[in-house]
């Protein structure tokens, strides 16, 4: 057995026992909540709508997320000072380890809301420069989590079924190639732009073939094995992360390629935006579909609330990305609504999600490891073997 949500930031704790249980038993998983946050502002300022207040809203809830981000980022490098032995642990613990790609996955979402929102507050050229180190510390994170992960899972893990959270480090580099594109105008012509554009696609190419590896492994493990754990059901949602993620990215390059790449390369980039993003955006509302009846029947059957439930909130957001993409490249209405009706249902969950994470923390539940502090609540736990 091993716990899945290992405990809260030190810096957001109330006393010094609760604190320094918070710093031992701080888990990557915490970065999903930065990940979800920062979805949010940076797929709401790009809905195909004129909402008053929408992009100051946006704003707000971006800032929010780069706060979130600092403080963890704070957080971990204490626990790695302090509690090496249990970061050690978590690397070699197959429930925790796939989670170091969520590190990866949040510099890069919040360096994207830099450009996309972010500069209307701290400015373009503050805005740039946030965008480049964070941009660059995710992708390189996320390729060394890439092979690292895998590495680990065939050399010392020791693992009986395949689960939705393998897919979180191989997603990573599809991230970056979704949001690199944002960085193209402030390169200089020529070759550093075309370099940058072809990284991101041949990172896209790193992503979409390891995914295409695991998937079959996770929907073989529930035909064969049953539903999930209650814990882990909402897991399921992760599978949405690199299907809607590789749909945004395919609009990107489409957005990004006239004018930097030669014919017929340009053209072949717009064609397959749409030729690629709409059959996985058709996979994706089936998998959506899916996944929501298992988590409703996980809820029936007494599914409480765990870290686990931000997996609603950025594989949705990709998704609200993903459609916005196709409604822009198509012209199709149909692609609009979508993107409204999936971004309602993201800030629903981030709301959900937020609030009982809020609970938790001020209740000191999510801040002590198991057994430990002045507060100890009963662990969530998964089999993991």
């Amino acid at each position: 057995m091993a716990t899945l949500a290992p405990s809260r930031p030190a810096p957001l704790a109330t006393t010094p026992g609760v604190r320094a249980a918070a710093v031992r038993h701080l888990g990557p998983n915490w970065y999903a909540s930065v990940m979800g946050t920062a979805i949010v502002a940076n797929a709401g300022a790009t809905l195909p709508v004129d909402a008053p207040g929408l992009r100051t809203a946006c704003t707000a809830v971006w800032a929010l997320s780069l706060a979130m981000l600092l403080t963890l980022l704070t957080a971990r490098a204490l626990h790695w000072i302090h509690h090496r032995d249990r970061a050690r642990e978590h690397l070699l613990d197959p429930a925790v380890a796939p989670f170091y790609g969520c590190l990866s996955m949040a510099l890069l979402a919040v360096g994207a809301g830099a450009l996309i929102v972010g500069q209307d507050w701290i400015g373009p050229t503050a805005a740039v420069a946030l965008d480049t180190v964070l941009f660059t510390a995710g992708t390189v994170i996320g390729l060394a989590a890439a092979v690292t992960i895998p590495y680990l899972m065939v050399v010392h893990h020791k693992i009986e079924g395949a689960s939705p959270v393998w897919l979180l480090p191989v997603v990573a580099p599809m991230v970056s190639a979704a949001v690199g594109p944002l960085l193209l105008p402030h390169l200089p012509a020529g070759q550093p732009q075309q370099t940058l554009l072809i990284a991101c696609y041949a990172m896209f190419g790193i992503s979409l073939l390891a995914t295409l590896v695991m998937l079959p492994l996770v929907f073989g493990r529930l035909v064969t094995g049953g539903p999930l754990p209650l814990a882990l059901t909402p897991t399921l949602f992760l599978v949405l992360g690199p299907l809607g993620q590789s749909t945004t990215a395919a609009n990107k390059f489409a957005d990004a390629a006239p004018g930097l790449l030669p014919e017929p390369y340009a053209h072949g980039f717009a064609a397959f935006a749409v030729l690629y993003g709409v059959p996985v955006m058709g996979f994706a509302l089936l998998w959506l579909a899916l996944a929501g009846a298992l988590v409703l029947r996980a809820r029936r059957q007494g599914m409480g609330f765990a870290m686990t439930w931000w997996a609603f909130t950025f594989p949705v957001g990709t998704c609200v990305t993903g459609a916005e993409g196709l409604a822009h490249h198509t012209g199709l209405a149909v692609f609009r609504w979508l993107a409204i009706a999936l971004y309602v249902f993201l800030v629903a969950a981030w709301l959900v999600a937020g609030t009982h994470t809020l609970r938790g923390l001020f209740s000191g539940a999510l801040l002590a490891g198991p057994g430990r502090g002045p507060v100890a609540p009963r662990p969530v736990t998964v089999r993991t073997r």
